[in-house]
C-alpha cells in the first residue's frame, strides 16, 4: 500500500507546488485507515481516497495560513491541523476536539509521526484558554460560520486570521457573518484528485476592534 499511496501522494503534492516529504503523510493514513476499521473516524474508507479528500485537501489551504501558531479547531481525525504540522514544522499547532476517541487517534498519530510541534487538546474549544491569541484559527468542516466564530472569537485577537474551509462559497452564511469579523475574501481552492469544489472563506476582525471575549 504504501509506495503507491507515496506516488499519488507525490503528484498531488507536485500540483500543489509543495517539496514535503511523502513518508510522515503516508504514515498517517495509513495509521487512520488502521483506526478507521474499529472508531470510524471518517467516512472515507480507501487510503486512495483519503490522500485526496484528507491530505490534499488539508494543505490546498497552507497558502493563506499565518503562523507561527496555528490552532485547528473541531479538528476530528487532525484534519486540517496534522497535515499542515508536517508542511510547516517551524510552527506550533494546537489540535482541539471534544471527541475522546478522536484526540485518542490524533495523540497516537503525533506520537508515531513524532511531531514536535503539535498539542492535542481534548475540550469544547467553547472551553480552551490560550495565553496569548492564535495567529490562525482553522476549521473543516466544523460549524456554520456564525457558529465557528462565535465559539472560537477568544482564541483570536485584533490580528488573528480565521480560515473556513467549505465546498462551493456559501452564500447564506457569508451573509450571516456577525460583528466585529468581516470576510475577506473567498479563495476557490483546486485539490488534486478531488472533483468537488472547495473554497475558503477568510475572515478577520474590523480594525479598530481589540475584544478577545
Amino acid at each position: 500500500m504504501g509506495p503507491d499511496l507515496a506516488r499519488l501522494l507525490e503528484a498531488g503534492l507536485e500540483r500543489l507546488g509543495l517539496a514535503l516529504p511523502a513518508a510522515p503523510l503516508v504514515a498517517y493514513v495509513e495509521l487512520l485507515a488502521r483506526w478507521n476499521r474499529a472508531y470510524n473516524l471518517t467516512a472515507v474508507r480507501e487510503p486512495a481516497r483519503m490522500v485526496s479528500h484528507h491530505l490534499l485537501d488539508a494543505l490546498a489551504v497552507l497558502p493563506w495560513v499565518r503562523g507561527p501558531r496555528v490552532a485547528d479547531v473541531g479538528t476530528g481525525a487532525g484534519l486540517p491541523g496534522l497535515p499542515l504540522a508536517v508542511a510547516r514544522p517551524d510552527w506550533a499547532f494546537t489540535l482541539i476536539d471534544a471527541g475522546g476517541k478522536k484526540t485518542r487517534f490524533v495523540t497516537q498519530a503525533v506520537a508515531e509521526l513524532g511531531l514536535a510541534n503539535v498539542t492535542v487538546v481534548h475540550s469544547r474549544v467553547e472551553d480552551v484558554r490560550p495565553e496569548t491569541p492564535f495567529d490562525t484559527v482553522v476549521s473543516r468542516a466544523f460549524a456554520a460560520l456564525d457558529g465557528m466564530l462565535a465559539a472560537t472569537a477568544h482564541l483570536g485577537g485584533p490580528a488573528t486570521r480565521w480560515l473556513a474551509m467549505k465546498g462551493r462559497p456559501p452564500a447564506a452564511e457569508l451573509a450571516a457573518v456577525p460583528a466585529p469579523f468581516r470576510v475577506e475574501a473567498v479563495a476557490p481552492v483546486q485539490v488534486p484528485g478531488l472533483d468537488a469544489a472547495r473554497s475558503v472563506v477568510i475572515i478577520s476582525r474590523a480594525q479598530g476592534d481589540e475584544s478577545t471575549s
